[in-house]
């Protein structure tokens, strides 16, 4: 595991997004895995400024997210398939057509599971997933408790990450309480796995991902056992792990 500390949000955000488009010029047709939530937005509007500026080609680019509210559609503004393509896939030459999240529309929740690990084997697997990380240890909606077993499933939210993702909500009762996830399972399939986390309410969780041992009561722990995991993060949340 490598550890970047950058000094703020906003040098954590050019790291990230160095460390995104170093992969894409390496490999044009890379299968991303994609986050959402507040920690990557700084790190998406820099990649649609190298796109801008620099030229950066997002056109063989193959995404997968990893989660997405069950029962939101994609035109709600608080779905994630609206969050990507407002806030990253409409500024760049992605083809939409190479952009995927769940079906949380599905009427058969499990085979829309199913169909998305096999939309993902189909192009190869991810090459590299980028993750953010709640404040109780989950990755994705893979919530403390979760079977590290599981590949893409109908995660329930824990009551944390309910009451932390309802600013996003006009009230925490209308956050959806179930969404599809891809698994811990899933997330350790990636070829290498990019970690962000910024502000000290993700300290004592990057504490646990770092000291702690591997545990579901942390779902974060099991990157761990991963063969090549790089975490970025600012200073607020890099402030109780040993830098030794």
């Amino acid at each position: 595991m490598r550890i970047f500390v950058a000094k703020d949000y906003h040098d954590l955000s050019l790291e990230a997004a160095k460390v995104v488009a170093d992969e894409i010029v390496q490999k044009p047709g890379i299968v991303l895995g994609l986050a959402t939530g507040a920690t990557p937005l700084a790190m998406y509007r820099e990649l649609i400024r190298m796109h801008r500026e620099e030229g950066l080609d997002f056109s063989q680019v193959i995404t997968f997210n990893l989660d997405e509210y069950i029962g939101l559609p994609p035109a709600n503004i608080n779905s994630y398939r609206y969050y990507m393509f407002h806030n990253f896939f409409r500024h760049i030459n992605i083809k939409l057509k190479n952009t995927h999240l769940p079906n949380a529309m599905a009427v058969d929740v499990d085979e829309a599971c199913q169909e998305y690990e096999q939309q993902i084997a189909g192009v190869g697997g991810i090459d590299l997933q980028v993750l953010g990380i709640g404040q109780n240890g989950h990755i994705g909606f893979n919530e403390p408790g979760v079977d590290f077993a599981l590949g893409t499933h109908r995660a329930q939210l824990d009551e944390a990450t309910i009451a932390d993702n309802a600013r996003f909500f006009a009230s925490r009762s209308d956050v959806p309480r179930y969404a599809i996830s891809l698994g811990i399972k899933s997330i350790m399939q990636a070829k290498k796995i990019l970690l962000l986390a910024s502000g000290n309410s993700k300290a004592r969780a990057i504490y646990e991902l770092v000291h702690g041992a591997v545990s579901n009561a942390t779902p974060a722990t099991f990157l761990k056992l991963h063969h090549d995991v790089q975490l970025i993060l600012d200073e607020p949340a890099a402030m109780h792990i040993s830098r030794a």
